[in-house]
């Protein structure tokens, strides 16, 4: 395994060897490490670089300029160097739209799994369920309760295929822990669209392939924002994994590598 500079703040590791390019992007409150089962699977066939996000793994902690969508995209496209395939998982998907449409002459296709931008879902029943279950994180945050705070969202986001609060390492829980108030810091550009993913057009003028990953078994948002996001790309297919939790890319990594690997068999480099 091979370390990598992506720019202060931010740490990046190659996890797999091969000739295809791929960069992935993980979700909130994990680490680049998250890719590891897939990125194994995928070994011999793609070279495939992770980063941690600003306060997560061994990045450092987000300094709190900007928007942090935009600065993580911005320091993301500075790894595009030649044709590269980008995987997001969660709030990582949305960064990798962001990344596609900055970078789309560099992107060769486009892998979102479980993407949560919420703005997709806007209105509907599931994104309305979503955010009552959500309230007590938002109330335990604001009184500073970072540990209540990550508890709930793991049990949010955990299916019975993953693991919940008990079940985690302490390191993991502690890491969890420090993340946690970046939930909040991601508002502007899931729920607002601050910056314009969603806006008309962006999505019908992208030119790559996009594939896009959801369990059978998580929050029914992510269903409404994947099926969204299908109807207006002009290049996409829509996957679905069985009995996958939001988790798909860690407790299902033999299937989603497997969708993704067909995926760049479908568009070779």
């Amino acid at each position: 395994m091979k370390d990598a500079t992506l720019r202060d703040p931010l740490h990046a590791v190659q996890l797999s060897q091969g000739p295809r390019r791929v960069l992935a992007v993980h979700c909130t409150m994990a680490q680049s490490g998250a890719w590891k089962g897939v990125a194994k699977r995928l070994n011999g066939l793609v070279g495939l670089t992770a980063f941690d996000l600003p306060g997560h793994g061994r990045s450092a902690d987000w300094d709190g300029d900007g928007d942090l969508a935009e600065s993580v995209a911005t320091r993301g496209c500075d790894l595009l160097d030649g044709p590269t395939d980008l995987v997001g998982h969660s709030f990582g998907a949305v960064v990798a739209l962001r990344m596609a449409q900055m970078r789309p002459e560099t992107v060769r296709t486009l892998t979102l799994v479980e993407p949560v931008l919420m703005c997709a879902a806007r209105g509907s029943a599931a994104l309305d369920a979503h955010d009552r279950q959500a309230r007590p994180l938002r109330d335990m945050l604001a009184r500073g309760d970072r540990e209540g705070a990550a508890r709930h969202f793991n049990a949010m986001w955990s299916t019975a295929d993953a693991p919940g609060w008990l079940d985690l390492a302490p390191a993991a829980r502690a890491g969890m822990i420090r993340a946690i108030p970046l939930v909040e810091a991601c508002d502007a550009a899931l729920y607002d669209d601050a910056l314009g993913l969603y806006a008309p057009g962006q999505l019908e003028n992208m030119t790559c392939p996009v594939q896009l990953i959801r369990g059978t078994e998580t929050h029914p948002v992510i269903g409404v924002i994947n099926d969204a996001l299908a109807a207006r790309l002009p290049d996409a297919e829509n996957k679905i994994i069985a009995g996958a939790g939001h988790m798909v890319p860690i407790t299902h990594a033999i299937q989603t590598a497997t969708e993704i690997r067909a995926f760049f068999d479908r568009h070779p480099a």
